[in-house]
């Protein structure tokens, strides 16, 4: 984190007293006060998809006669530019390049964007560098130079190993080519997780079961197990298919926390099973209320300064992002996060995480005091689900059956 250098008395007229000291000097009542600035990452979109998923609510795109690559990534160069004031003299932890399907890059345009960042951004020598992608795309050779370019993590949308439920799924990859995905991940990656999902459209627990077991086969260092929820606005969501009742999912959940236990992993958040010490470290700045950049079509920002918390949206579609970046107009919407929803925004990420959080942890990101949650995290431990002394606050297992049900209560 970034130490902010709390201003003394008297000492705004002083002409060595940073932009940071003066800003704190002249707080408006009621602003924020954040004694350090949070760990920052960032993320990068890539739009377009071979394919739409039925379940996909993500901003994608499918491709029709290619992309415009060059133009694309000319753009997000013009977007990180933009965005430097924003984030000055501030170090990056982690990179995530998601989608969409970034694993449709050229080896060549993959190198340019991360010759890019790395001009830039001052990147951290141990910055964990996350690519995803999809089992349709991978070419033993794109991938070497996807390593050779600086990606040092891969995250295979692998979903099933099934061929019936890749089918249901609208996966353009079938199961040799899923198992073939991750042979090549083992042989160019020592870092990577494969993503599957459960409560697939008419699944079994027995085949469930047998998509968990395969990929832990694989021995891969992290796990990203998602429940199938059916979104507004998918295709999922206009034609339901058949999917296991309640009681099957949590037959379902309790046999994927056996297995991954009986494996050797971590389950650290709310769908994430990692190896020791193999956490996904940028999603993890996520669920500890970190700071990130989003650049690309449709990507999210959430920037610390001193005083204020702000988040900022990109324009979503492709074609607009890159008419307006030529604009030097990248952001559609920015607004402040406003005091009474920071407790909510924290404990809304913060919770996911099996472990908890220290309770200085809520200070130090949100600029409040624990105090304004007070009300809220009686309430929670008085029903159970909550567990908090004065070194740690997390969920109980009945919080973490019933999340949604622990987050809304703070919601104001």
């Amino acid at each position: 984190m970034i130490p902010i250098k709390p201003i003394q008395p008297g000492n705004t007229g002083n002409s060595a007293a940073t932009p940071v000291e003066v800003a704190n000097a002249f707080l408006k009542p009621g602003a924020l006060h954040l004694t350090a600035l949070p760990p920052l990452s960032l993320y990068i979109h890539f739009p377009w998809c071979v394919r739409k998923c039925p379940y996909c609510d993500f901003n994608s795109h499918e491709v029709k006669n290619g992309f415009p690559e060059e133009e694309y990534l000319a753009a997000l160069r013009a977007d990180l530019e933009s965005a430097l004031p924003s984030i000055w003299g501030r170090k990056v932890y982690t990179v995530f390049i998601g989608g969409g399907t970034p694993s449709l890059m050229s080896a060549a345009g993959l190198d340019r964007l991360m010759s890019d960042v790395r001009t830039l951004l001052p990147l951290d020598g141990a910055a964990e560098i996350t690519m995803e992608a999809n089992p349709g795309t991978f070419e033993a050779e794109k991938f070497k130079s996807y390593r050779a370019s600086g990606i040092n993590r891969l995250s295979i949308g692998i979903q099933s190993f099934n061929a019936r439920h890749l089918e249901a799924l609208g996966r353009i990859h079938d199961e040799n080519e899923a198992r073939r995905s991750v042979e090549i991940a083992q042989a160019n990656f020592d870092n990577f997780n494969l993503d599957l999902m459960y409560a697939l459209p008419q699944q079994t627990l027995e085949e469930a079961r047998n998509d968990v077991a395969t990929a832990i086969a694989f021995a891969p260092p992290h796990l990203s197990l998602y429940h199938l929820t059916l979104e507004p606005n998918t295709y999922f969501a206009k034609y339901p298919p058949a999917v296991p009742d309640d009681d099957t999912s949590a037959e379902m959940q309790d046999m994927i926390l056996q297995l991954t236990t009986d494996a050797g992993y971590q389950h650290y958040e709310v769908s994430a099973f990692a190896q020791p010490h193999r956490q996904a470290r940028h999603n993890l700045n996520y669920w500890e209320f970190g700071d990130y950049l989003g650049i690309g079509a449709g990507a999210h920002s959430k920037i610390s300064f001193p005083h204020r918390i702000v988040r900022q949206m990109r324009y979503k579609q492709p074609k607009a992002y890159m008419e307006q970046m030529k604009l030097g107009r990248q952001i559609q919407e920015e607004f402040e996060i406003e005091r009474g929803e920071l407790g909510f925004e924290f404990m809304l990420n913060a919770l996911r995480l099996t472990g908890g959080f220290e309770p200085n942890r809520f200070a130090e990101r949100t600029g409040l005091t624990l105090n304004a949650i007070e009300k809220q995290l009686n309430a929670a431990e008085a029903k159970g689900l909550l567990y908090r002394d004065h070194r740690l606050i997390r969920p109980t297992e009945l919080g973490r059956r019933f999340l949604n049900d622990l987050q809304q209560m703070f919601l104001n």
